[in-house]
């Protein structure tokens, strides 16, 4: 099983401009959001990347992407139907394949050397199956996320075996449902939005997209992938950061920054506004 094929979403209505604007990453270089994802992807050995745009955005988008614009594949979502519709456009690119599946606004910071989506490719590589990036988080949290429920793989703790997808669940729905034993109190593995996916995937959307006539969300088909064949989370070593979010940017780029070779500067600059809120 080799992942050589990246799928990136962002035609979102909410989501369209976010990768375009720019942050400064970790080795203190300016890029746009979309470099930033674009270079996520590079990371985890991806040879080919196709991003899934509104129409009319392929040229900003190309622009945004700098050096990468010459290698991205665009492809349009002709009509606003959700995420499980803007992932099922792909289908023609991704083919036969697995394929590793990004958002374009979102950032993922890792905690160690090896960057989240490579994390995860080596672990659907390893265990021959889809995996989903999950982090745990506060039920506060849980009307953003699309959540899983399972159990842990004997002796892997960072694994675990989905039995249910839940797209945005009550805390009172996913305390029935999703309770992951050894998680803190009140939190649950929600979605990072990263995720390796096979073909059977794009076969569950494209039904889901010609039963349907309205929005088709991922979550559906990922609950059905789960039943249909071995789909695992792996609880990823890092952060995702919603540039959509409020205060969403200034995280991101805090996070980037305090990750990076500029810590002490941006640390030094952080002391310096503190102690002057503090006269």
């Amino acid at each position: 099983m080799k992942i050589k094929k990246a799928l990136i979403t962002a035609a979102g209505r909410n989501q369209r401009t976010l990768p375009l604007q720019t942050l400064v990453g970790q080795d203190g270089e300016s890029r746009s959001a979309l470099g930033v994802v674009i270079e996520e992807a590079l990371s985890a050995g991806i040879e080919e990347i196709a991003v899934v745009v509104h129409p009319g955005d392929q040229a900003a988008y190309a622009g945004a992407a700098g050096v990468h614009g010459r290698r991205l594949r665009f492809i349009e979502q002709a009509e606003p139907r959700g995420y499980g519709h803007a992932v099922a456009c792909g289908r023609a690119f991704t083919g036969d394949e697995p394929f590793l599946l990004l958002v374009g606004d979102h950032v993922y910071v890792s905690a160690t050397t090896v960057s989240c989506a490579r994390q995860l490719v080596e672990v659907a590589v390893a265990e021959r199956s889809a995996v989903s990036a999950v982090q745990a988080t506060h039920e506060s949290k849980l009307p953003y996320f699309g959540a899983i429920g399972g159990r842990r793989v004997a002796g892997r703790e960072a694994l675990h075996e989905i039995a249910e997808v839940l797209e945005k669940p009550t805390p009172t729905l996913a305390e029935q449902r999703l309770v992951i034993p050894g998680l803190r109190a009140a939190h649950y593995l929600c979605f990072f939005g990263m995720h390796v996916l096979t073909p059977s995937l794009m076969d569950l959307l494209g039904r889901e997209v010609a039963d349907s006539g309205g929005a088709v969300p991922l979550s559906t088909s990922l609950g059905a992938l789960a039943r249909r064949e071995r789909y695992l989370a792996f609880e990823t070593a890092g952060r995702r950061y919603d540039l959509g979010a409020r205060h969403g940017f200034l995280t991101a780029q805090l996070a980037l920054n305090l990750a990076g070779r500029d810590r002490e500067e941006v640390l030094a600059m952080l002391v310096e506004l503190l102690s002057q809120r503090c006269r």
